[in-house]
């Protein structure tokens, strides 16, 4: 079966990529989803929210941050600010059945195989060949575990589908950016006691970038948490957890810096993902664990391979969040459409939306006229 462009996954990069193209007159486009749309999103604790404020500012050119498309919007169609998992995987596939994309879910891919003209594409179901294949695959299906030694004997914070499954009156948790202090809190609301061990001290730092710091909704949970939950939440910051060790009943961490913690419950490790481009990295060409891409979004190493997601990085930036990434949605739409030798596709309006930036000194020089002071958490209480 011939397709002029087949999308991998089902999330809001693949499904935003998808009406771009839509908007760009491209024809014949397959999505192919492993499980279901925004499956990743119905895995997430049912406790986390996003980060990012979702606000229906559409009509005046101010488009939801968590929008996947310039005419619509998270915060109308939920009618919240920070949306569930569920609730925003129901967006998104309010979406898809709006706009009719052509999307077969439960069924995987295998194999991408480069060819003379296009990809070959080998699922769980059938084969396909596109002349163009956008990788949409996302983060959460590739928690790392194996920061360190003993890793093996923690609970990625992934595996958790709600905080009420945690059993145990303490929790010791690896790692403290958004996803550590989103578990320490939930937890520690829930009666726990956490311990956070933190190679930095996210929770003090400032930089102009939000992808290298706690977002203000984490901040402001943390600052609640610490301040109405006294003496449940210890963090410890520059403690570089180096090993695990599971002895006489007891889970024993050490750290760079020579300490060491003992917990009677299993770890949880907050320790991130690996990239979305893991199963298909081979397709792209790397520099020490940071992919390789043109600048229209383009594998280097394969031409009409292109990937758009969280694990998206342009001179050094990183596209992880949701209103970032999908800004470079019109510019591999107009990429497509020019390789397709479709007519110029008309996507002004995707350009003042913030659907097309193809100017990366604006998303990757950050810095503000006026630096912020944020509100010092005390790391002990």
């Amino acid at each position: 079966m011939d397709f002029s462009v087949i999308i991998v996954g089902a999330g809001p990069a693949g499904m935003g990529c998808a009406l771009a193209l839509q908007r760009a007159g491209v024809a014949n486009l397959l999505v192919l989803e492993a499980e279901t749309v925004g499956a990743s999103f119905r895995r997430w604790p049912e406790q986390m929210r996003m980060i990012t404020p979702s606000f229906h500012g559409n009509p005046f050119f101010q488009t939801d941050l968590n929008a996947i498309t310039p005419d619509t919007s998270p915060a109308e169609f939920s009618q919240k600010e920070h949306l569930s998992g569920r609730e925003y995987a129901d967006y998104l596939q309010a979406v898809a059945f709006h706009f009719k994309l052509n999307l077969r879910e439960n069924e995987r891919v295998l194999q991408i195989s480069p060819e003379s003209k296009g990809y070959s594409v080998t699922t769980d179901k059938a084969g396909y060949r596109a002349e163009i294949v956008i990788w949409a695959g996302g983060e959460f299906s590739h928690p790392k575990t194996g920061a360190f030694q003993g890793a093996e004997h923690c609970a990625h914070s992934s595996v958790f589908r709600t905080w009420n499954d945690y059993q145990g009156d303490d929790a010791l948790i690896i790692g403290g950016y958004e996803s550590g202090i989103d578990a320490a809190c939930h937890l520690v609301q829930l009666g726990k006691r956490a311990l956070v061990l933190s190679s930095g001290e996210p929770w003090i730092a400032d930089h102009a970038d939000p992808s290298e710091v706690l977002s203000p909704f984490t901040r402001e949970r943390l600052l609640h948490t610490m301040q109405n939950y006294s003496g449940q939440l210890n963090l410890r910051g520059n403690a570089t957890v180096v090993s695990v060790d599971h002895l006489s009943g007891r889970y024993i961490v050490k750290t760079a810096e020579g300490e060491v913690f003992d917990s009677k419950h299993r770890p949880i490790a907050a320790t991130g993902f690996q990239s979305a481009l893991t199963p298909i990295k081979d397709l792209f060409a790397w520099e020490g664990s940071t992919p390789q891409f043109t600048d229209e979004d383009e594998s280097t190493l394969h031409p009409g391979l292109y990937y758009t997601g969280p694990s998206l990085i342009h001179q050094g930036s990183k596209f992880c969040f949701i209103y970032k990434f999908r800004a470079r949605f019109g510019v591999i739409a107009r990429s497509v459409a020019r390789r397709l030798d479709y007519p110029e596709p008309d996507l002004e309006n995707d350009r003042n939306r913030g659907f097309l930036v193809d100017d990366l000194e604006c998303c990757t020089n950050c810095e503000c006229a006026v630096e912020s002071k944020p509100e010092p958490v005390e790391a002990k209480a």
